[in-house]
Formats: C-alpha cells, sequence, structure tokens
C-alpha cells in the first residue's frame, strides 16, 4: 500500500515515540488545524480525549497528552502515576463536522513503557506477532446503528418507519438521506472509499460500509465511525446507538467482520485459491479452525466475552425471532457457505465474515482477537470440520447438534477465566485486568432489582 493511502492523509506508519514524514506541529500549520483530540479507547470500549491547542503539539507529540489511567476503564488505582498517551500521525483524521479539528488514535505509556492492558497496544502486539510470521490481517466492519429521537428518548427517529420488513426500504432510507448522506460525504472526503449505506431489517436501523484495509487502520477508523455517526446524528438533533439490542422485538446491532490474510508484501491474499473449496485455501481454513476448532475447549465460547462484551450483548444472540422473521444474528458455533444464519460464513473467495460481533465491541479487541485465534488456528493446523449448509435457526431433522453460544456474559466472562490459551496469547496482564473490570460491571448487574423480579416473585 502506498504511503499517501494511508488513512488518506499522506502520513507512513509512525515508529514508538519517533518520527514522522510529517510531524502533527508541521501538519497542524499545512492543514490549519487549531486543535487536536489526542484520544484513545479504554477496556470497556469507551473513547476518551484531550483537546490539545496546535500549539502545545510538538511537545505532545514526544512526551504524550497525561491521564490518570484510574479516571477511565482500566485495572488501575489513584495512586498510580499518569498515563502518557502519545499520538500516532498515521491515524490522523480532520473532524468533517468541526473545521480546525484534528482526532488521532494515541499509545498508553507508564513510567517510559507501553501499557499492556491498553486495546490498541493488545491489538498491535497480534499484529507484530502476525508480522513476524509474513502475515498481514486485512478486514472490513459493517456497522449498524439506531437512530433515535432524542439523547433521553428510547425512541425512533422516524414515525413512520413502521414496515414489518424494513430492510432495504428506501422511503425509510430518504427519509433520513441529510444525515446519511452528510456521512457518506464525510467518509468519501477522508479517502475511507465507503460503497453502500442502507436501512437494515429492524425499523429504525441503518448501515454503512467502506473499504476493507489493515486491521490496525481498520480499528482506529471503527472508533472514529461511530464518534463520527454520534456527532453527526446529534448534529441534526437525533441520538445515534450502537447498543447491540436496544429493542427485544426488533434485530439488534452486529459489527460483522470480513477478514482475509495477505502475504507481507500486502499484495497477496494468502487465503484466496481457486482450487480449494468455495475459493479458499488450506490456510484460510485452519484459520477458521482457530475460531471454532476449540470449541470444546472453551476457547471460541471465551471469545464472546470480547466480541459481546455486554450485558445487552446476550439478547441479540439468544436466537430468537423478531418482527421481521429472523434475529439475523447467531446463536451456535458453525460455520457455512453464503449463508446468513450461522456465526461464520463465507460469501465469496478469499474472505470469510464473523456475524458474532455486536455494536458495543471495543474495535480494537474485535480485530485482536480474531488475528490471535486465526494464528492459533494456524499454528496447529486446525481443521474447522464440516460446514453447516442448512438454516441456522430451523435446523433440518437429524442434523447435527451444534454447540450453541454462550447464553449470558457472566458465561463467557468464566469460560475466558478458564481459558489458557486466550490469555497467553492476548497476555495475561490484559485479559486479567479486563476480566476484573467485567466482573465488576456484572456485578453491578446483579444488584439492579429488575420489574420483571416483582412482577414475578412478589408473591413468592
Amino acid at each position: 500500500m502506498a504511503a499517501e493511502d494511508v488513512q488518506g492523509l499522506g502520513f507512513l506508519d509512525k515508529k514508538i515515540q519517533g518520527s514522522s514524514p510529517l510531524s502533527l506541529h508541521e501538519y497542524a500549520k499545512k492543514n490549519n488545524v487549531r486543535f487536536f483530540l489526542i484520544s484513545f479507547v479504554d477496556l470497556l470500549g469507551v473513547l476518551r480525549s484531550k483537546l490539545v491547542p496546535s500549539n502545545a503539539i510538538r511537545d505532545m507529540e514526544v512526551a504524550g497528552a497525561g491521564f490518570a489511567g484510574y479516571a477511565a476503564h482500566f485495572d488501575m488505582t489513584a495512586a498510580y502515576p499518569d498515563m502518557f498517551a502519545i499520538p500516532d500521525p498515521a491515524s490522523i483524521i480532520l473532524l468533517p463536522w468541526k473545521d480546525g479539528v484534528a482526532w488521532v488514535a494515541s499509545d498508553l505509556y507508564m513510567h517510559g513503557a507501553l501499557v499492556k492492558q491498553a486495546p490498541r497496544q493488545v491489538l498491535k502486539a497480534q499484529v507484530e506477532r502476525a508480522q513476524e510470521k509474513g502475515y498481514i490481517l486485512k478486514t472490513g466492519v459493517e456497522c449498524e446503528f439506531f437512530l433515535l429521537s432524542s439523547a433521553s428518548d428510547c425512541s425512533l427517529s422516524d414515525v413512520n418507519d413502521k414496515a414489518v420488513k424494513p430492510c432495504y426500504e428506501q422511503g425509510a432510507l430518504m427519509r433520513r438521506y441529510d444525515i446519511i448522506a452528510e456521512i457518506l460525504e464525510s467518509m468519501e472526503n477522508l479517502g475511507w472509499r465507503p460503497y453502500q449505506a442502507d436501512h437494515e431489517d429492524a425499523n429504525g436501523q441503518f448501515e454503512i460500509n467502506w473499504e476493507y484495509d489493515d486491521c490496525l487502520i481498520t480499528a482506529d477508523r471503527h472508533v472514529f465511525f461511530k464518534f463520527m455517526v454520534k456527532s453527526i446524528a446529534e448534529k441534526h438533533g437525533f441520538k445515534a446507538t450502537f447498543m447491540p439490542k436496544p429493542f427485544l422485538q426488533r434485530t439488534g446491532n452486529g459489527a460483522h467482520c470480513h477478514a482475509s490474510l495477505w502475504d507481507a508484501s500486502g499484495t497477496i491474499n494468502l487465503f484466496h485459491d481457486n482450487t480449494g473449496d468455495l475459493g479458499l485455501s488450506k490456510l484460510a481454513y485452519e484459520f477458521v479452525g482457530g475460531i471454532l476448532a476449540n470449541a470444546k475447549k472453551l476457547f471460541l465460547q471465551a471469545l464472546t466475552a470480547f466480541l459481546n462484551p455486554t450485558v445487552n450483548s446476550y439478547k441479540r444472540i439468544d436466537g430468537r425471532t423478531t418482527t421481521s422473521g429472523s434475529s439475523w444474528a447467531p446463536c451456535t458455533i458453525s460455520y457455512t457457505g453464503n449463508n446468513r444464519t450461522h456465526m461464520l460464513r463465507i460469501p465469496d473467495a478469499g474472505r470469510f465474515e464473523l456475524r458474532l460481533p455486536d455494536g458495543a465491541v471495543n474495535p480494537y479487541l474485535l480485530q485482536a482477537a480474531i488475528l490471535a485465534c486465526g494464528l492459533q488456528g494456524i499454528d496447529n493446523h486446525m481443521d474447522p470440520g464440516p460446514r453447516c449448509d442448512w438454516n441456522g435457526h430451523m435446523p433440518p431433522e437429524g442434523a447435527k447438534k451444534l454447540q450453541t453460544l454462550p447464553t449470558s456474559l457472566i458465561d463467557a466472562l468464566q469460560n475466558l477465566a478458564a481459558s489458557k490459551t486466550l490469555k497467553t496469547d492476548l497476555g495475561d496482564d490484559f485479559v486479567e485486568s479486563y476480566l476484573k473490570l467485567q466482573m465488576e460491571r456484572w456485578k453491578s448487574y446483579t444488584s439492579h432489582l429488575s420489574q420483571w423480579e416483582i412482577d414475578n416473585t412478589l408473591d413468592c
């Protein structure tokens, strides 16, 4: 990939605390940038930032912007020293809706060392692991979201969006033309090469697709995409949500990920094989095997702790139908060809689509988990077994019984705690920190007394 193609803004990858062809200070002068948002994503996927004037960015490039880790979702206390976010110029993006402001992803340091529990660093460690083996992971994500009437009202923004099967409905799409068109134009101006937008299967739900790229670039853009969609929706007086299942009877928000493995030059798709079954190579099936074959060892079920990270996530993958007739979400550990009812599908030669992740997924942990599992499959020559080419939501009589996905966040977290493989591949420090924060969140949830409990157990 040419240097000018990286993020569409002319930057080469930056070495840790090194220099780029154009410093942020020089970039600010060239592009009339007044402020930089130096940003990072914490363990629970919250985007954190500081707004830095351009005349102060020169020092920030070297020393970083200081943050208190305990103030974000990290496994730290108030006694920890400052955490410094050093911006990565390769990730810089001008805000299309706010003149003079640029967003930049950063890498976190403490005492001069990388913070191992930082999600972007977890992904970068997997990228380096793949590079050592001669591989580059390229991915694209399909981000679904709802447009709500306001921040305080969980009702759809379009009262006329009532169809039982609203997917691809032109009228509902065009009634939100102003928002969708502004997002598409913004992505085009950023060089992301968006290629379609549509009204999705739920009332009030939309999806916008853009070109795939190296997995770190995709993750950075995924983070910014959610920020951009929410900001543009707010500008138009609405609220965008990526919540996995905000409406029980409607299809939930997925973040489907298409993946392929390439050679070190980034020019040869190692998953593509015209002689292979469905156009996939033996290497590709081993990669798929890494995602599927270890289910008996809780490997896959542990993976849901990252790809389905909230209590609400498990309402999306519980196998229940919606008003449209299908949940469009997986509920079993299975793979197939061009069939949207299983967890992993092969829609075309040279790539697969993982349909498990939802809208709440941490963009960096999504890519890191896929890469860790896939490399484990390649290293151990894992066989994914036979495809399941039937309707995964209505298996035919005599079909083999498939293992189901976890039914709750606590199940997934417990499986993750028991998974030695993921701890080794992703790092013990990171996994233990992630588990600690997620268990605290689970305890917060279980301390809540629901109306269902009052209605059903008050007279016990």
